[in-house]
């Protein structure tokens, strides 16, 4: 019974460990595996037994390691089963014979590197006890790999599922992992036989056994999945059958002699691809797994990593070595098939450091060989290196080489062409709205469509709708998930523009849909990517609590290099009589042109001016000009007002706003702005004021706002 205590404090500590270091890695824009195998690593003789070295004897002794191996095999097994799952016929639909091509040589180079280095590193780093045939094919393999399930998420992440690059990628690396395993299987059937001629029965079993599974096995799996659409749901019953059927083939494949993973990954590579019976399945199976058996896994393969073991400067000279093999080869390898296969060099040199990608897969490979003795605890290290820094390398380098401003928008979100259109026009004005909730926004797009106009000038509103993708390996961060959710978000999208009056500015509406993590700075970025002038973002909560502007509103005030404008909507249903109280200032200069794109764009709405301090500012030179500038009928539509004198700014425009249905107002640092605030009279207004309210704060020349007005 103590052990089992024993074991149950170890899993506390390891699953917390695990989410602090995962979610420092998702802070840093890293891929939460990176964390998960550093915080199994921090828990090893590496760190914790060196700092602590009692406290870690006491924590993790030797007696508990059977525990946690037995519990991590079982989160391998079914994680196995994931990837199996995740690996669907579609990636392979698309240039496939450029893939197959790029695919193997970006296995054959790496695995003969690795094959050569094999004749350095074992007189140095193995113990004799493995034969060098088995050794060479082993270390092959492991420089072979590319984690597919990691490279998928940072497909994902990147928005590249619909990209050249990321189709290519994907169906690449499909090939790749089809492969790598099969040689993976070879390697381990020969390191248990001793030889490779006594390894061929093994081999042939395992061919027979993925005959019979891609025959007989889907048969048994598309006859589950029928009974899954007859009854509507996965019940209890059909899941126990198919975790059953995962245990049996992980049995069996250990029986033939390769390893307890490949049958696991059989039932999942073979299971039909029927969104809904995968989602489910994925959806029932991932979290347990995810959350609690792979994290054990981790922290296993991290108390049998030694760093300390790397204690001469020719052992840290191997691992450069083993480093260098790993990266060339993966990356030399794919660069050339893919410039043969006639891809351009930009997009060659990222899908080399796409499939250099190797994560927790590499990890998988690793342990096995320790575990079969194969490969020594040093050589397990310097491997366990490999795999994270190759992994860590992956997003900075694919963004320096293949950079967001390069990937064209448009092949993501396809803008149809609207009924009645003559002919594309470039936009000289756009406006980015991001969209939280499609079904609550009506006001704030309205809002945003109605400052677009665009009479006299091309104008476009871009919706931003963002979603937000927090785990590695949930199954809605797949390519083909992630692109359903886009599909889905993009009709809800369409509803919405649907119910803007009236229909003719339904036509400026070109909806973005993509995957983030952080909508602030995605948002930015687009903003950049698009030349946006102007982003409108919606307060979400009627009032600035603590007068502090905090989350994602604020992010976007801070970031954005555009001007940005926050709307807190009173739901006022129309938006033609107009305030702006004045006091001179650049933000106030934003506020006020931007009522006359209002003004120029409805011939009905009116705009008072309000000269909100005692003595009464003057406008700008450049705002007068921009006035002076404007058609008589629009000006004849503009009245300045003057505050009772008694009155008190905030007072003044408070009692104006009730006259009104959107007040325009700038940020303003003259009435006592602090830190990360609006200022206290905007903050008092999005308090007090009583119609809708814009809150402007510019970043550009006023002048870019008014090409609508000037014709």
């Amino acid at each position: 019974m103590h052990a089992v205590i024993l074991v149950l404090i170890e899993v506390l500590i390891v699953i917390a460990l695990s989410r602090i270091v995962g979610m420092g890695c998702r802070w840093i824009k890293q891929p939460l595996v990176i964390g998960e195998i550093i915080a199994g690593i921090m828990l090893g003789p590496s760190l914790f037994g060196l700092i602590a070295p009692d406290l870690a004897a006491a924590l993790f002794p030797s007696e508990t390691l059977p525990y946690l191996n037995v519990l991590s095999q079982i989160g391998l097994i079914f994680f196995m089963f994931l990837i199996g799952l995740e690996l669907n016929p579609k990636y392979l639909s698309g240039q496939l014979d450029i893939a197959i091509l790029t695919s193997h040589v970006s296995i054959l180079v790496p695995f003969s590197l690795g094959t050569l280095s094999a004749i350095i590193l074992y007189p140095l780093v193995s113990d004799g006890s493995v034969s060098f045939t088995a050794f060479a094919l082993f270390l092959g393999a492991a420089m072979s790999i590319t984690a597919f399930p990691v490279l998928a998420r940072i497909i994902t992440e990147n928005n590249l599922q619909r990209s050249r690059l990321g189709t290519l990628a994907l169906t690449c690396a499909a090939v790749d992992d089809v492969t790598a395993w099969c040689v993976l299987a070879v390697a381990i059937a020969v390191a248990k036989e001793g030889d490779f001629v006594k390894a061929i029965p093994t081999i042939i079993a395992a061919i027979v056994y993925i005959g019979l599974m891609v025959t007989a096995g889907r048969w048994c799996l598309r006859y589950l999945a029928k009974l899954f659409h007859r009854t509507g749901r996965l019940t209890q019953l059909l899941l126990a059958c198919i975790y059953m059927g995962v245990v049996i083939s992980a049995l069996i494949t250990e029986v033939i002699g390769i390893h307890l993973i490949f049958g696991a990954f059989l039932v999942g590579a073979v299971m039909p691809k029927d969104h809904d019976l995968v989602r489910e399945i994925a959806q029932k199976t991932e979290d347990f797994v995810l959350i609690f058996l792979l994290p054990v896994f981790f922290a296993y393969s991290g108390i049998r990593t030694q760093i300390g073991l790397l204690n001469r400067p020719e052992l840290w000279l191997l691992c450069l070595l083993v480093l260098v093999v790993a990266i060339a080869g993966k990356y030399i390898g794919t660069y050339v098939a893919a410039r043969v296969s006639g891809i351009d060099k930009r997009e060659a040199s990222a899908l080399g450091w796409l499939m250099n990608t190797r994560g927790l897969t590499e990890l998988i490979v690793l342990n096995i060989g320790l575990s079969l003795g194969v490969i020594s605890p040093l050589l397990f290290t310097m491997l366990v290196i490999m795999a994270l820094v190759t992994t860590f390398m992956t997003s900075p380098l694919l963004e320096w080489t293949y950079p967001k401003r390069l990937i064209k928008l448009d092949l993501v979100e396809p803008e149809p062409p609207q009924a009645g259109d003559i002919e594309p026009v470039t936009p000289a004005y756009r406006i980015l709205v991001p969209v939280a909730n499609p079904s609550t926004q009506q006001g704030l797009l309205q809002l945003a469509a109605a400052i677009a106009g665009g009479r006299s000038a091309a104008a476009i509103v871009h919706p931003l709708s963002l979603i937000e993708i927090e785990e590695d390996y949930a199954f809605q961060s797949t390519p083909e998930a992630a692109d359903r959710l886009i599909q889905e978000r993009y009709q809800q999208l369409e509803e919405l523009i649907q119910t803007l009056e009236p229909p003719s500015i339904r036509s400026l509406i070109h909806p973005i849909v993509r995957v983030s993590n952080d909508v602030a700075r995605a948002t930015t970025e687009i903003a950049k990517l698009d030349s946006v002038s102007l982003i409108v973002v919606g307060w979400h909560r009627p009032a600035f609590s603590n007068n502090r502007l905090g989350g994602r509103v604020g992010q976007i005030l801070s970031l954005a290099p555009v001007d940005v404008a926050v709307y807190i909507d009173r739901d006022k249903q129309n938006l033609e009589s107009l305030l702006v109280p004045y006091i001179g200032n650049i933000h106030d200069d934003l506020a006020l042109v931007i009522a006359l794109r209002l003004l120029a764009n409805c011939d009905t709405a009116c705009l008072s001016v309000l000269q909100a301090t005692p003595a009464p500012s003057e406008f700008s030179n450049e705002l007068r000009n921009i006035m002076q500038q404007l058609p008589q009928k629009v000006r004849d539509r503009i009245s300045i007002i003057q505050p009772k004198e008694t009155s008190e700014p905030i007072l003044a425009v408070v009692e104006a706003s009730a006259r009104v249905d959107l007040t325009i107002v700038g940020m303003s640092r003259a009435w006592g702005i602090e830190r990360q605030t609006l200022g206290r009279y905007t903050d008092e207004l999005a308090i007090q004021c009583q119609s809708s309210l814009l809150i402007a704060r510019r970043h550009s020349q006023v002048s870019s706002h008014l090409d609508v007005i000037s014709g």
